[in-house]
């Protein structure tokens, strides 16, 4: 399965779920994609079929939605997607997209949202997306023109959930972010608080410790951690407000440090994934607590949280939640 390939627990046994749960079967001509998990529910992408699955590794329990009009299933075009359980009944579940549209030469986010309980997606809103940008990736040749890129969703990052709205980032020269307002059925652009032109993966949406917007960067060898400012309900500002050197937190031993790069982050437990030197770590943004997971390669992480209780059979796990990531 495309972007889903090993699996690491982070809970020892017996907690732990069994690796066989995680055992998805797909046909020849399937080419799944995740798109992200919550609340105990994976979205994957089955491109071929144009179709969604929702899938609950926990019971088995699988789902299959068909991608609604106007979202294509292709390379040029990314789809982003989220899922979550519904607030009144947790047997009911809410799946969102996102991708973006060209429309007489301007860009488009669009978005929309599937509840299981109607078996219905909502009308697909938009909002417009700021210019094409000059492409970063390009080789830098004086005989060669500008490359313009365009907006598009970042879908190799999940989506994630502040409050009651979603966000993912736009794939540009600033990176961007966009929101989804599940509660006001709106979309909006955000600008990041520091400029990410070099940044690559150092950095991610998170909860902030008022449990409004916030954003983690890491710049080097230093973590700040940022939060919106928010007046008259509307996005005002960012704040800065911690900034932790890393070398009191990572046991760096190398003459020549690699600086920590965030490849995941499970919102859930307010969890970062980072990796540096061939380890993955888990850090615990409010209690500032670094674990570290195992040696590996540096990868995208996609994290699976899920509380289960002890009348779920799981293969003889234990109360309690695991969080498990993907690559």
């Amino acid at each position: 399965m495309d972007g889903c390939r090993s699996f690491v627990p982070t809970l020892a046994a017996p907690d732990r779920f069994p690796p066989g749960r995680f055992s998805l079967q797909r046909g020849d001509d399937d080419w799944f994609r995740s798109l992200g998990s919550r609340h105990g529910l994976v979205l994957i992408l089955n491109r071929p079929t144009n179709q969604l699955l929702v899938w609950d590794p926990v019971t088995g329990d699988k789902h299959w939605i068909a991608v609604p009009p106007g979202f294509e299933c292709d390379t040029d075009n990314p789809i982003g997607g989220a899922v979550l359980r519904s607030a009144l009944d947790d047997r009911h579940f809410l799946v969102a997209l996102v991708s973006t549209t060209e429309k007489q030469d301007h860009t488009r986010a669009i978005a929309s949202a599937y509840l299981s309980e109607t078996n219905t997606w909502s009308d697909i809103i938009s909002t417009p997306l700021p210019p094409a940008c000059e492409s970063r990736f390009q080789l830098k040749a004086e005989d060669l023109p500008p490359v313009e890129c365009p907006t598009m969703i970042y879908s190799s990052i999940p989506a994630v959930l502040v409050g009651d709205s979603l966000y993912w980032w736009l794939r540009d020269s600033s990176y961007n972010i966009l929101q989804f307002d599940l509660d006001r059925d709106s979309l909006a652009v955000i600008p990041p608080p520091v400029d990410l032109y070099d940044s690559h993966v150092n950095f991610s949406v998170m909860r902030a410790d008022d449990g409004g917007l916030g954003f983690l960067f890491v710049s080097k060898f230093s973590v700040q951690l940022w939060k919106t400012k928010v007046i008259c309900d509307c996005f005002a500002s960012w704040v800065l407000g911690r900034t932790i050197e890393t070398d009191k937190l990572f046991p760096l031993d190398s003459k020549e440090r690699e600086s920590p790069m965030i490849v995941g982050f499970a919102e859930e437990n307010n969890v970062a994934l980072m990796w540096t030197e061939g380890s993955l770590f888990m850090f615990q943004l409010e209690s500032l607590q670094l674990k570290k997971l195992v040696e590996t390669r540096i990868s995208f992480y996609h994290p699976f949280e899920s509380v289960y209780t002890a009348e779920t059979s799981i293969g003889g796990g234990h109360d309690g939640a695991d969080l498990l990531h993907s690559t």
